[in-house]
C-alpha cells in the first residue's frame, strides 16, 4: 500500500473545494522514525569543543570496513523505508549512490573516519526525500 496516494476528497470535508480534488496521505509516523533514525546515524552529538555533529556513522567509522559495513546495513534500511513512499526510481538510484560513496569514502582507514563525520549520506537522503515530498504536494496545489 502506498503511504501517498491521490485519490478523490469527500465534498463534506473540504468545503467549497471540489469532491475530485486531490488529497495527500503521508505516513508522518514513518516519516518521523526515519528522521530520528537519520540524526542518531549522523548527526546526534557534537564532537566536544567544536559544533561538528557526529553521529554513530562517524563513530563506527573508526573501525574501517566493518564500522562502516555495519552503519552501511541501517543506512539501506532507511532508503527501503523511504522507497516506501513511491519515490521515482531515479531518486531511490541517487540515495543508493549516497549510500555506495559514504561506504566506500569511509572504508579507508583515518581519513575514513573523518569522511563520514564530513559527508552525512543519511541527511541527504533524508532531504532528498523531503524535497521529493515537497515538489509532490506542491504540484497538486
Amino acid at each position: 500500500m502506498s503511504d501517498i496516494r491521490t485519490r478523490p476528497a469527500p465534498a463534506s470535508t473540504h468545503p467549497g473545494i471540489a469532491p475530485t480534488s486531490p488529497v495527500i496521505d503521508i505516513d508522518l509516523n514513518r516519516l518521523e522514525r526515519l528522521r530520528r533514525l537519520t540524526r542518531l546515524m549522523d548527526t546526534r552529538w557534537r564532537i566536544p569543543g567544536t559544533r561538528i555533529p557526529i553521529g554513530l556513522d562517524g563513530i563506527a567509522g573508526l573501525v574501517p570496513v566493518a564500522g562502516g559495513t555495519a552503519t552501511a546495513v541501517v543506512s539501506a534500511y532507511i532508503i527501503l523505508e523511504a522507497a516506501r513512499f513511491d519515490l521515482p526510481k531515479s531518486l531511490i538510484a541517487r540515495m543508493i549512490a549516497n549510500l555506495a560513496m559514504d561506504w566506500a569514502g569511509g572504508s579507508v582507514p583515518v581519513v575514513g573516519a573523518v569522511f563520514d563525520i564530513a559527508f552525512k549520506a543519511n541527511r541527504r537522503n533524508l532531504d532528498l526525500l523531503h524535497e521529493h515530498l515537497e515538489n509532490r504536494l506542491a504540484g497538486l496545489a
